[in-house]
């Protein structure tokens, strides 16, 4: 099961700041964010560099062995990361270990072994390893573009460009590097997305720590990923359950956030409003992709909170407990949209949780907070047991 510490420990990045030694934006430059920019460019790259070439679910726990390594080694400025890495890389990535053993050793399917393996043998997952250090260095290219023209005066600034622009020319080791490179759609696509920096979650309420559309769907794909683990199921469950939740809201970049109450506010309004993200969807985000690619998305966007599978070359819904049972298998490509949407109320109950304990309290953040408690006590939801995380994060 996973534990209270584990989550908790997912939710410092929020607190963690990126270039606080510069002028920048205010809002999405947290670790938190910049982790998630960054696993949206390793699904791009990696699906430019073909199916088979390399593996989604190295891909995406290797994503999750990075973040958490990363938070644990807190706010160390990346010129200096990067030479105790090299020069003393084993035994951090050792202590790194350690310090998560109590939090990662109850992980179902291996994760803490896996976690090992990655840390500790550069031969594990090294198209992954490439895909992601790309990723990696891409999400800070977007970030360092935008901060660049705030600090022209800053002491060090073009040493800094000088160190992004080596970095990221030290990636172009694969194929799906310089597909990408040479794709101005498909920048743009993650440029757009990187929007979702920006987009402010409860916006209606005073919340303390602020948090972005774009770190909440890192949150949900992660805490998805650690759910689908409890169930035990195929490889093929566990890869769409991870990057579904991680692009569940990206309509939300053509529509911004519409708060539940407004969406309940009139009958019928949600579907109008599923209506016109399916339009722009259509209009904006699909043109940027290889068209062999929309069925992939469209399938991981659309009722993005219904458990369904693909069967006889058409799209079911069906319960989480009938894919346990009878489609569990990468012939049905199962999703779990009722897994991915606790979870997305997970992450909505843990952001009113930390502000309350903070001791910034709104009307909004109360009912939202005893609400969704209420509506998860005692709840499973396809032998998850949802009740437990929720009872962790009881005030």
């Amino acid at each position: 099961m996973i534990r209270k510490s584990l989550i908790s420990l997912i939710y410092e990045a929020v607190s963690i700041q990126r270039w606080n030694d510069h002028i920048r934006p205010w809002a999405g430059f947290t670790e938190l964010d910049k982790q998630a920019h960054k696993m949206f460019y390793a699904y791009i790259l990696a699906k430019c560099e073909g199916e088979g070439a390399y593996d989604p679910l190295k891909l995406l726990e290797g994503g999750i062995f990075e973040f958490l390594h990363r938070v644990v080694l807190t706010d160390i400025k990346p010129p200096i990361y990067h030479r105790l890495m090299r020069e003393k890389g084993a035994q951090i990535n050792a202590w790194v270990l350690e310090q998560l053993k109590g939090q990662i050793s109850s992980i179902k399917g291996g994760f803490s072994e896996k976690m090992a393996q990655y840390l500790q043998d550069p031969e594990y997952a090294k198209k992954e390893r490439q895909i992601l250090k790309a990723a990696h260095y891409f999400a800070t290219d977007w970030e360092f573009k935008i901060i660049y023209p705030l600090n022209g005066s800053t002491y060090g600034i073009e040493q800094v460009k000088s160190e992004v622009t080596r970095g990221l020319a030290e990636c172009n080791t694969f194929r799906g590097y310089q597909i990408f490179a040479t794709s101005p759609d498909l920048q743009d696509f993650l440029s757009l997305i990187g929007k979702l920096r920006y987009q402010q979650r409860w916006s209606r309420a005073v919340r303390m720590p602020q948090t972005f559309v774009m770190g909440h769907m890192l949150v949900v794909a992660i805490l998805s990923y650690f759910c689908t683990l409890e169930m035990e199921v195929c490889d093929t469950r566990l890869t769409n359950n991870f990057f579904a939740a991680l692009f569940h809201d990206l309509p939300e970049v053509l529509t911004r956030d519409i708060v539940s109450p407004v969406k309940a506010s009139v009958k019928g309004l949600d579907g109008i409003i599923k209506e016109i993200e399916d339009d722009q969807m259509h209009k904006v985000i699909y043109p940027l992709l290889p068209a062999d690619w929309r069925e992939e998305i469209e399938y991981y966007t659309q009722n993005e909170f219904v458990s369904r599978i693909r069967q006889d070359g058409q799209i079911r819904h069906v319960s989480s407990a009938e894919i346990n049972q009878s489609f569990d298998s990468v012939d049905f490509d199962p999703i779990d949209g009722e897994i991915i949407r606790g979870c997305d109320h997970l992450s909505a109950y843990l952001e009113a949780y930390l502000s309350l304990k903070y001791g910034i309290t709104s009307e909004q953040i109360e009912s939202g907070y005893h609400n969704l408690f209420s509506r998860y006590e005692n709840r499973e939801i396809a032998g998850v047991d949802f009740g437990q995380l929720f009872d962790y994060f009881r005030l």
